[in-house]
């Protein structure tokens, strides 16, 4: 089993080398592939959606490995670029929405079609994916920041150090937000009651 990658040096090393870097990318894949599509599958709730933001992960680290600065740990770079690429899936998905929806009223039909996607966690039993799916759709109508607050706290069980390093917002900022996240949170799941 190798070990983790976590020295600068041995990471400077790997960078330089062509054939070493392969070994390096697949190295930091095994290590961090279900963290990125958990985290992922936690924004969009779609499996294959999950793993469409996973591939883009990593080919995003593939391109820019060689330009990471060292500002930050390695796991929270990875971390940083999850939570952009979900919030951007989510964008284009809205986007889509909205010209599905001007499209519907020429042609009928056609916003229905984005709108009624399935729930599709696979870590969701039947009994409880009704509630979790009410949730997770009052979680999707915070603002991105109270969200990727709240998930990255709260289900991905970071500390608030680790989310102001990914969030770039000191601890009392997280705090802050994850407090609002969880009262806003709160105030939808009343009103859907």
């Amino acid at each position: 089993m190798r070990k983790p990658l976590n020295t600068v040096l041995h990471f400077r090393y790997f960078v330089h080398s062509g054939l070493a870097f392969f070994v390096l990318f697949e190295q930091l894949y095994a290590e961090h592939k279900d963290r990125v599509f958990n985290l992922a599958l936690h924004y969009v709730q779609q499996t294959e959606d999950a793993e469409e933001i996973t591939q883009d992960v990593f080919v995003s680290v593939h391109e820019s490995l060689s330009d990471f600065r060292h500002d930050a740990k390695l796991s929270t770079w990875i971390y940083r670029i999850t939570v952009n690429k979900s919030l951007d899936f989510l964008r284009m998905q809205k986007r889509k929405k909205r010209f599905a929806f001007i499209t519907s009223i020429f042609q009928p039909g056609i916003a229905e079609s984005l709108d009624h996607r399935p729930f599709d966690h696979p870590g969701v039993h039947l009994e409880q994916k009704e509630a979790l799916q009410k949730i997770f759709q009052c979680m999707n109508e915070l603002p991105e920041r109270q969200k990727t607050a709240l998930i990255l706290s709260k289900i991905e069980q970071l500390s608030q150090v680790e989310v102001g390093a990914i969030m770039d917002l000191s601890p009392k900022a997280v705090e802050s937000l994850v407090q609002r996240a969880k009262s806003n949170l709160l105030s939808k799941l009343k009103a859907k009651d």
